[in-house]
């Protein structure tokens, strides 16, 4: 796992640098703005967020004659811009002065960047709180500097992190809620950011499961497993549209000299991908992955697993 996640990482800052389409980095820059923002309310629809990321033009074809907000195009072409922050400054240990950073990112341009009410650029003065109905409250605005101080010490003297301690942190920074405006998104940068740091494959969040996601954060203190795998499952999202990219080929893929030959027809191929964990393969398409290390066990192993054997 920590070879595959080094080798996202690098992918990513890799294409970041080359500025090609049609990759990892184009996928996930398109589909983390368009979701993260939706989450939030932009009415942008994916085919503009992806004009705005390619052509880095504002002018944008209204949907079905409604007119877009400014901010959300900005919003849109900012949280570009905020990604590319993350990745340039994936290495660098998590502050205070880098949760502002990439707040005043996001918000940068923006109206509320021209309202004193939001304080983008610092924390928030004025009390706030997650969603509409049923109203959390969060840190008041007094507090707040002292409340993020205790959670990065906690987390930091944790050394390296677990996914459920990536989970946890980002539940107690909404909680605290620092900022004006844009929470949701600089605290799913951070997941993104914590996950590159500590060798757990990274995830975009999708809209469509922002339901189940509110209702993790709701519910954290009596059933923490809501939240934990919501994330899981968009983990395995993002884990599914890096081998459609290819990230992970020919990394770590150890072809087992006594397993290679397979039946008889030579349609299987088993592949060690990391210790202890092997990739069955036929006519080039991954049907599954087992600790099994033999043909006949991980056919049975990825059977037992109800995976489709689809070639």
């Amino acid at each position: 796992m920590i070879n595959k996640v080094k080798t996202i990482k690098n992918e990513l800052i890799s294409q970041m640098n080359m500025k090609v389409k049609g990759n990892i980095y184009h996928w996930t820059q398109i589909n983390f703005a368009f979701n993260s923002n939706k989450i939030e309310g932009s009415r942008l629809s994916k085919d503009q967020t992806e004009q705005i990321f390619e052509t880095n033009n504002m002018f944008i074809e209204p949907k079905d004659k409604e007119l877009v907000p400014l901010d959300d195009a900005l919003e849109a072409r900012n949280h570009f811009r905020l990604f590319d922050y993350m990745l340039k400054t994936v290495d660098e240990p998590l502050s205070k002065e880098m949760m502002i950073q990439m707040n005043m990112i996001l918000k940068r341009g923006t109206s509320y960047e021209d309202n004193p009410a939001y304080n983008v650029g610092g924390f928030k003065v004025r009390e706030n709180g997650i969603g509409m109905i049923n109203l959390f409250k969060t840190t008041k605005p007094a507090d707040v500097e002292t409340e993020l101080d205790a959670l990065l010490e906690k987390f930091q003297n944790k050394g390296v992190l677990s996914f459920e301690d990536i989970v946890e942190f980002h539940v107690c920074f909404e909680r605290i809620h620092p900022f004006g405006d844009g929470n949701g998104r600089t605290g799913r940068m951070i997941m993104f950011k914590q996950c590159l740091q500590n060798s757990h494959i990274p995830f975009v969040l999708l809209d469509r499961d922002r339901a189940f996601y509110l209702r993790g954060l709701k519910e954290w203190d009596f059933e923490r497993n809501y939240l934990i795998d919501t994330l899981l499952t968009q983990q395995d999202v993002y884990a599914s549209v890096c081998v459609q990219f290819d990230i992970f080929k020919g990394f770590g893929q150890k072809e087992l000299s006594k397993n290679k030959i397979v039946d008889e027809n030579e349609q299987y191929v088993l592949l060690e991908i990391d210790e202890g964990m092997y990739q069955l393969v036929a006519d080039d398409q991954v049907i599954g992955e087992t600790e099994k290390n033999t043909i006949k066990d991980a056919l049975e192993s990825i059977k037992s697993q109800k995976v489709k054997l689809d070639f």
